[in-house]
């Protein structure tokens, strides 16, 4: 067998319409090989590398309270997540808010070499290249002294920035669903992060 790097190409011609058949063919172009690695740069453009935090020009940045681990609101216990009970509601207040993101996706720790230095975060991420973001929408709630509407999760300063206004009937009817104050969270992800590194590979 020829260890020469053979890379496929793909036509208009090749590619299927049904949906399933065009996730398969991608997953097939794109892995690697005994012989070969899967098709990239064979290097890091490190003058283009990504900014892994993301903050938007002209957007007020809301603190979140830097909660000491034994302060409340506390977190269910590992062991309570195997429990037949209901885990108990929060009331939503940027407590609670500052306690969910600090779990879900804030900066756990930064470390050094040499005259690099990283963050590391709640959430794995291949690499360390964190391609997701993360949104809250807010209605407007007794004591929770923010406006209506949607809010960027800014892990670095651990904050919110608020990104859109919510009229009261469009709000009304998209959480009408939902119970009595209930926020929605939301995910999104920043493709050229992992591409920089993993290129077509990189919605794998």
């Amino acid at each position: 067998m020829s260890t020469e790097n053979q890379i496929p190409t793909t036509t208009a011609e090749t590619v299927s319409t049904n949906p399933v058949d065009r996730v398969i063919q991608y997953h097939v172009q794109t892995k690697h090989h005994f012989n070969r690695y899967s098709r990239s740069l064979g290097y890091l453009d490190w003058a283009n590398q990504p900014d892994s935090f993301r903050r938007f020009d002209g957007a007020q940045l809301i603190p979140l309270p830097l909660l000491k681990p034994d302060e409340e609101p506390l977190s269910p216990t590992y062991n309570a997540m195997y429990e037949r009970t209901d885990v108990p509601c929060q009331p939503v207040s940027l407590k609670t808010l500052s306690r969910f993101f600090e779990f879900a996706l804030a900066l756990s720790a930064w470390k050094k070499a040499g005259e690099s230095e990283w963050a590391l975060r709640s959430n794995p991420s291949s690499g360390n290249l964190h391609p997701t973001e993360g949104y809250v929408v807010l209605p407007q709630i007794h004591g929770l002294d923010l406006a209506a509407g949607l809010y960027h999760y800014a892990p670095k300063e651990h904050g919110m920035e608020q990104r859109a206004d919510f009229q009261a009937d469009p709000l009304a009817r998209l959480m009408a669903a939902f119970p009595h104050n209930a926020v929605l969270f939301g995910l999104t992800s920043v493709h050229w992060r992992e591409a920089w590194k993993y290129g077509e590979r990189a919605f794998r």
